[in-house]
């Protein structure tokens, strides 16, 4: 009687030890970045901070190449969630723009538009650069392969009549462009990334004197003639100490995941990050923050919602 109660109560609690993890377990959320001197990487920090919940969500913030990278993570696996440019996010869905030709991405879903990212052209002042065609024979820094500022850079140099092989160009991304920057040793650098970003607002707050080139009239025309994901922007004067206001375009940061993740995760995270107190978290934590909010959040989507987005969205009125 003994031995078969001790059997019942060791099979019981080998069946509780199977079963309690699993009902208890976190589900862990990655959330794709880009580079730790732009603005995804404190974005993405934030939102992990604000969607985490003891013992049920633990999200992460992991630094990345940028948008490129991210869709193909998130499609392959390697990461749950991650942010991207709307044009990025939808070329890879559809297999249209850079990814015509080449494999897509039919996974793809969105989470939430989050905020519109400006395309900086950062040069050195004392250089005399006031038109983009005048980058011609400068060292030029186009951020790191699997980034979308590389893809937005290519796109600017050929509106403006210049070949990838007209300039010295440099693949590194703003925190290094930077550095080379103040040494003499490099020109000019493109970012495509929200206002301020670290890495020129440190750059700017330096001491060397440095210029946004504009992006307008007629290239810009033709920029969004070819992407309809892009749209006029200004950068307010002194966004970066001493630095004009300036014209230039930008593209809608999205937070995308994959159809395979369950859809009440989805739920449950978006539902964190658009209550009264995500909200509060996100406007006090960074300038972009306060974009970050119901009346954007299914603003220019260019891929189809996830389903545990789509549910939140509709009980919150803003989808039909």
């Amino acid at each position: 009687m003994k031995t078969s109660c001790l059997n019942r109560i060791i099979v019981a609690a080998l069946v509780a030890v199977c079963i309690i993890p699993q009902a208890y377990a976190e589900e862990y959320v990655r959330i794709g970045t880009g580079g730790t001197a732009g603005t995804y990487f404190p974005i993405g920090r934030l939102i992990a901070d604000i969607i985490s919940q003891p013992g049920t969500i633990l999200a992460t913030a992991q630094p990345s190449n940028g948008s490129l990278g991210n869709v193909i993570a998130v499609s392959n696996g390697a990461l749950e969630t991650g942010f991207s440019q709307a044009d990025i996010a939808a070329w890879a869905k559809n297999g249209t723009g850079i990814f015509e030709g080449r494999p897509r991405l039919p996974d793809l879903r969105l989470i939430a538009n989050l905020y519109p990212e400006s395309m900086h052209i950062v040069v050195r002042k004392d250089l005399g650069i006031e038109r983009i065609e005048q980058l011609k024979g400068k060292r030029v820094a186009l951020d790191e392969p699997g980034s979308g500022t590389l893809i937005n850079a290519r796109q600017i140099l050929a509106a403006h009549g210049l070949k990838e092989a007209d300039i010295r160009p440099e693949y590194i991304k703003p925190n290094r462009a930077s550095d080379r920057l103040i040494d003499g040793s490099l020109d000019a650098f493109f970012f495509t990334g929200g206002t301020p970003a670290k890495a020129i607002a440190d750059l700017a707050a330096s001491g060397i004197a440095i210029s946004l080139l504009p992006i307008e009239g007629p290239a810009a025309e033709r920029l969004m003639a070819d992407s309809r994901f892009l749209h006029v922007d200004l950068i307010p004067a002194d966004t970066y100490k001493g630095v004009a206001a300036i014209q230039t375009l930008a593209v809608g940061a999205q937070w995308v995941t994959s159809d395979r993740i369950n859809a009440e995760l989805i739920y449950q995270i978006t539902k964190t990050l658009y209550s009264e107190a995500g909200q509060k978290a996100l406007a006090n934590g960074h300038p972009k923050g306060s974009f970050i909010n119901l009346a954007n959040a299914v603003e220019g989507a260019t891929i189809p919602f996830h389903p545990g987005a789509e549910r939140y969205f509709r009980e919150a009125g803003i989808l039909k």
